[in-house]
């Protein structure tokens, strides 16, 4: 699916910016020959298409799939749908103002941008957003291995998941980190692990098909426990919904619907990814890249959409928030699909860690030259905190809501409009031209998400409805 919107993408066809930075480095960037300094020790230019689609699709399809349906209990069918189409296409735009600056300055680090767009001040603000919403993508990811590998142990063992002590989540989580994660996560390059990201990708993908087997399998699930998990509410509470029906709802809207589109936003989120795979993409250049963002995005917005879909004709107004919870845990098939989910979010936690240590590297080391010690010390100290984070914080809808109200409309909208305003020269768009106002309009649009989203949420909050629909 194309998910370039021509009024957006196409801001700058013929413009001095498209004709003259078409390729990555123009002609004002340093002399040739000589990369520039925080370059010096990148791997580049040997990253397939294919593998470079694999990685950001990866980077993009994370845990939030698993609320998706629950997020479309709570709009409709066609409200989720337009919304998920809208924030695809904004996102896609910004990876185009993102890649346009890149191109204009020279340079393939998103804190970089942000020291030249802000001085020094925006380098640490950068660094900060990216991660803080990465290292929340990794909360999430590994709260999913917490809260499933204990059933999937104890169901092949046909065991108490309450019982030993081997079955503790907490305890899981720290092996799966040091086993599995820790050992992806030490290797110097991105572009190494594409093909980790496709085993994850094809995953997913299984994930996929299951849910859409299940609802022909299930039919009408609601009012018939046999066929799903109770909830862990309180039987006495309501559930929060417009029906308790097999009834398809194509609008809808209550007070849970303020946390869904964070949860849109938050899947949707690949920006502090796309510089660093664009820094290894075989045969660099603006449009190369934007095709990389547009596939990956087409896939995922087809992956997201039929997965909520059919999550939701499953259980209807009655899923949780996440969703796996709400099939037998002793179903076989349910159970290769936790296997699958399981190693899927897995091989993506390394993933995300990289543009953490890079931030960090730029922050702190900007001038050193690559260290052994240093790339499996920063590695460690990640791991070591995310876990510290998963442990202690109770449920996965509050990392998603939080973390995607503040990091994802500051990465998709607030700072790619910051940079194209501040970097492109006003010589080549003049302060007035319609691209620039494009650009402020959309940073704007990221104000007012981030402000709506977050006022919401804390008066959920305040009036202690946040623990309703299954947490």
């Amino acid at each position: 699916m194309e998910l370039q919107d021509p009024k957006m993408n196409g801001a700058l066809p013929g413009s001095a910016v498209e004709q003259e930075h078409e390729g990555f480095l123009p002609s004002h960037s340093p002399s040739p020959g000589r990369k520039p300094a925080q370059f010096m020790d990148q791997f580049e230019g040997k990253t397939s298409f294919g593998m470079s689609v694999f990685n950001l699709s990866n980077a993009i399809m994370g845990s939030g799939i698993l609320g998706l349906a629950y997020a479309m209990a709570h709009t409709g069918i066609l409200l989720f749908l337009a919304l998920l189409l809208c924030i695809a296409l904004l996102s896609s735009y910004s990876i185009h103002l993102l890649l346009t600056c890149a191109g204009v300055v020279g340079i393939r680090a998103y804190e970089q941008l942000g020291q030249r767009a802000l001085g020094p001040a925006g380098k640490i603000v950068v660094a900060a957003v990216i991660c803080l919403h990465n290292v929340g993508a990794m909360s999430s990811y590994l709260f999913i291995i917490k809260s499933e590998l204990p059933l999937v142990i104890a169901t092949f063992l046909d065991m108490d998941p309450e019982g030993d002590w081997f079955l503790k989540g907490n305890l899981l989580i720290i092996i799966v980190s040091v086993l599995i994660i820790l050992p992806l996560a030490l290797m110097r390059h991105l572009g190494y692990l594409g093909y980790t990201s496709g085993l994850s990708l094809t995953c997913m993908l299984f994930f996929l098909i299951s849910v859409i087997y299940k609802k022909f399998q299930l039919g009408c699930t609601v009012g018939h426990n046999e066929t799903a998990v109770e909830s862990k509410s309180s039987p006495s509470l309501p559930i929060q919904g417009l029906n308790t029906s097999c009834e398809a709802q194509m609008f809808t809207a209550d007070s849970q619907m303020f946390y869904t589109v964070p949860i849109m936003a938050f899947a949707f989120v690949c920006h502090p990814e796309v510089l660093p795979i664009y820094t290894e993409l075989c045969r660099p250049s603006k449009r190369r890249m934007q095709a990389v963002a547009n596939v990956s995005i087409g896939a995922m917005f087809c992956m997201y959409g039929l997965t909520a879909t059919f999550g939701y004709l499953t259980f209807y107004s009655s899923v949780e928030a996440e969703m796996l919870h709400m099939y037998s845990q002793h179903d076989l098939l349910i159970l290769c699909v936790r296997l699958a989910v399981l190693l899927a979010v897995t091989l993506t936690v390394p993933v995300v860690l990289f543009p953490i240590r890079r931030a960090l590297q730029q922050l702190l080391f900007p001038s050193k030259a690559f260290s052994w010690p240093r790339h499996v010390a920063i590695a460690l100290i990640l791991l070591v905190l995310v876990n510290v984070l998963v442990i202690c914080v109770p449920t996965i809808r509050d990392i998603f809501g939080v973390i995607g109200s503040t990091s994802a409309p500051s990465l998709i909208f607030i700072l790619p409009s910051i940079f194209y305003l501040r970097i492109v020269p006003s010589e080549v768009e003049p302060l007035y031209s319609w691209p620039k106002i494009q650009a402020l309009c959309f940073g704007v649009l990221g104000v007012l998400f981030m402000a709506i989203s977050l006022g919401f949420m804390f008066a959920n909050w305040a009036t202690g409805q946040s623990h309703v629909s299954g947490h």
